[in-house]
């Protein structure tokens, strides 16, 4: 049943800031709106072109092999939603929408989503999931570590497109006071009661730039995998002379790495070695230096195969190897057929390790824009294209992904860098709110999470989605009842603001009857505020299809 409405009210912000916030509402609703950027024209860029074609030839091979057929493409507002909740962690709002329309050209998906990629919320957003791969979500001691800080200076990173192998550089390396110099909070994200857990950052590194999982060796060799003990501990060892000071991140060369024998408790001391690749190990630079050249070494395909799996899957919403952090090693794989990691790890490789050339490479890939509904009913077909992808994964939205897209439909204009302070800071608090309430999932966040019960009533009848679900001048709800246009139009419009596409015929006459009905200004508005209700609680609108 839906909630009664009430009035929109800022409980979300701290009584201290609301007479600022209504100041500068006041000022900027009289100030000019500022326009997004326009989609800018597409870097032809014929190498890209030729790696957009093994990948699709590396799946349609695959696809003949298990004689699997691939599924329909997708329409374009399906792959502008896709894109948008990949990329910004939201819906396209109908602004966005409506400018695409009005785009012209068979190109016109890969100019938006390089337009997608040069928008700041691209490098915010991902500085937030690139942060949980790197650091976790907690948010650690506070005297020593800043997550906010480092995740705005990935975000810098992020828009600056600095090359990938450069930024893990960077923070396995970096040395500085963990405020001045946020990188080095890699380092002290892994500092506990005083004392700096070098076990958790080898872990950290292994999983994070190698895709490997290496933690079990801390304790005995891996029963499963080429990894022993004693690679660990080499490992390990080039964190050794790492310290963490009063004025910060600092190397002491005086240090040794020394571990504890578990059967005869004396110490010993570790020298600093690899488990593979000696050759790419340098002479020169601090033993963290030379580690974080040996782990982004060209001829680590570890490191770039790592990058390809996390990127897919950050696109996606699934890695092509799951878990992210667990792919097999390349001395498993056959030198003579590369899967599509190879493909993607040697373009990017060989293209500078640039982050926003990956992603527009997979985005303009097939298997992407695919549709994710089958042809047959049969269930193990669904599952084997589904494995082969065949079918585009059907994945259920992030806790974030969420509430953005319950936000941007509650709005008409695009919330972004450029909407007032008042929608920025409503979009700030309401998301640790809802993220709080709904549920984190943490930093193992490329596994598939069950939906529950709460969290079904918490879009249904938490406070956000009551303030939002009343028509207003504020809102879309109110907006929307108050055009001057055809009920069939409106009925569209609700469809393309919610779930970024137009209604079925079915859907379409159900809802243009109950318009109908209506003898009032006062029933239409109700009318709609259920429409709306009905939209943000479908299954569809909490999936990325």
């Amino acid at each position: 049943m839906k909630p009664s409405s009430h009035n929109w009210k800022i409980a979300c912000i701290p009584f201290c800031v609301v007479g600022l916030v209504v100041s500068l509402v006041a000022w900027a609703s009289s100030s000019p709106v500022a326009i997004s950027p326009k989609a800018p024209a597409l870097t032809v860029d014929n190498s890209m072109t030729s790696t957009v074609e093994q990948v699709d030839q590396f799946f349609e091979k695959q696809w003949a092999k298990q004689q699997t057929t691939p599924a329909d493409i997708s329409d374009d507002y399906l792959l502008l939603r896709r894109l948008s909740l990949a990329l910004h962690g939201t819906i396209p709002s109908l602004e966005e929408l409506r400018e695409f329309e009005a785009m012209q050209g068979a190109d016109r998906i890969q100019r938006w989503t390089q337009k997608l990629l040069e928008d700041r919320r691209f490098a915010d957003y991902f500085s937030e999931r690139f942060t949980r791969a790197y650091v976790g979500v907690e948010q650690g001691q506070f005297i020593i570590f800043r997550r906010d800080r480092f995740k705005a200076w990935l975000s810098e990173q992020i828009q600056a497109n600095t090359p990938y192998d450069e930024l893990v550089r960077t923070l396995i390396s970096a040395e500085g006071l963990w405020t001045g110099d946020p990188e080095t909070n890699f380092i002290t994200s892994a500092s506990a009661d005083g004392n700096l857990d070098r076990n958790k950052l080898t872990g950290s590194t292994v999983r994070a730039f190698l895709g490997q999982r290496i933690d079990c060796a801390q304790c005995h060799d891996h029963p499963f995998d080429h990894w022993k003990q004693s690679d660990f501990e080499g490992l390990t060892a080039f964190y050794g002379q790492v310290e963490i000071q009063v004025l910060g991140v600092r190397q002491n060369e005086e240090l040794k790495y020394e571990v504890e024998d578990r059967e005869t408790l004396k110490k010993r001391t570790v020298s600093p070695q690899v488990p593979f690749l000696n050759e790419c190990l340098p002479e020169e630079g601090t033993l963290r230096e030379k580690l974080a050249t040996w782990v982004t070494h060209p001829q680590n395909r570890r490191f770039e195969r790592a990058a390809a799996n996390r990127f897919w899957g950050l696109v996606f919403g699934v890695p092509y190897f799951d878990p992210v952090d667990d792919l097999p090693a390349p001395t498993d794989l056959s030198e003579s057929d590369p899967d599509v990691l190879d493909i993607l790890g040697q373009d990017f490789r060989e293209n500078g390790y640039d982050i926003k050339r990956m992603i527009q490479t997979i985005v303009a890939s097939k298997p992407f824009r695919l549709s994710s509904t089958s042809q047959t009913d049969d269930n193990e077909q669904i599952e084997r294209a589904t494995d082969a992808w065949a079918l585009f994964p059907l994945v259920r939205l992030r806790p974030e992904q969420i509430i953005g897209s319950m936000l941007q439909a509650s709005s008409l204009k695009t919330i972004d860098q450029n909407s007032n302070l008042f929608m920025r800071g409503r979009r700030f608090f309401s998301e640790l709110d809802f993220v709080r309430e709904y549920g984190d999932l943490g930093s193992d966040e490329l596994n598939d999470f069950p939906g529950t019960i709460p969290q079904a009533l918490l879009r249904m009848n938490g406070e956000f989605a009551r303030d939002n679900g009343s028509a207003s001048m504020l809102n879309s709800v109110g907006r929307v009842s108050q055009l001057d246009i055809s009920d069939k139009k409106r009925v569209e419009t609700c469809f393309l603001v919610c779930l970024t596409r137009l209604p079925t015929n079915l859907e379409r006459d159900h809802f243009l009857k109950q318009y109908q009905s209506a003898t009032n200004p006062k029933q239409r508005e109700k009318i709609t505020e259920d429409l709306f209700w009905a939209l943000y609680n479908s299954p569809e609108f909490s999936w990325n299809h």
